[in-house]
């Protein structure tokens, strides 16, 4: 009988709870992710076929079917809109302004918009579009 042979056992690192530990936070982190509200403004671009990117430094002025104005994420009202765009155009060098109007918005608003935008010193104003697809186009028909 010989009971120091074998020496003390080897220590063991068990992964088992571990592993489980990070697979739960990562599921937690999937799911809580997934819920996460991103804000924004909605709005419905009206479709044209020859939609175009304009790249470089502008200016979004959005225009929503309930009449609410935005100048980038931010609410102003109609009053306070030439001030606002006086400050965004010292702030922009290219002078492009970017209208986003919902397609129910009334043209008479956007005109309106546009003439602020002018009287200001954009002096390159773009209209925001979706890109019309040929798919809905078949859809439709």
């Amino acid at each position: 009988m010989d009971f120091g042979a074998e020496g003390p056992p080897e220590p063991e690192i068990n992964l088992t709870q571990l592993i489980d530990v990070v697979l739960l936070l990562l599921i937690f982190f999937m799911i809580s992710t997934s819920f996460v509200a991103q804000p924004g403004i909605s709005i419905r671009l009206p479709k044209a076929r020859t939609s175009d990117m304009q790249s470089g430094d502008q200016t979004r002025l959005t225009l929503t079917a309930t009449g609410l104005v935005f100048v980038g994420d931010k609410k102003v009202s109609w009053e306070s809109l030439p001030s606002r765009l006086g400050i965004e155009r010292k702030r922009n060098e290219q002078g492009l302004l970017v209208i986003k109007a919902d397609t129910k918005v009334q043209h008479g608003s956007v005109v309106r918009a546009m003439d602020i935008a002018k009287q200001e010193g954009f002096g390159r104003i773009a209209i925001a579009t979706r890109q019309f697809s040929a798919q809905a186009e078949q859809s439709s028909k």
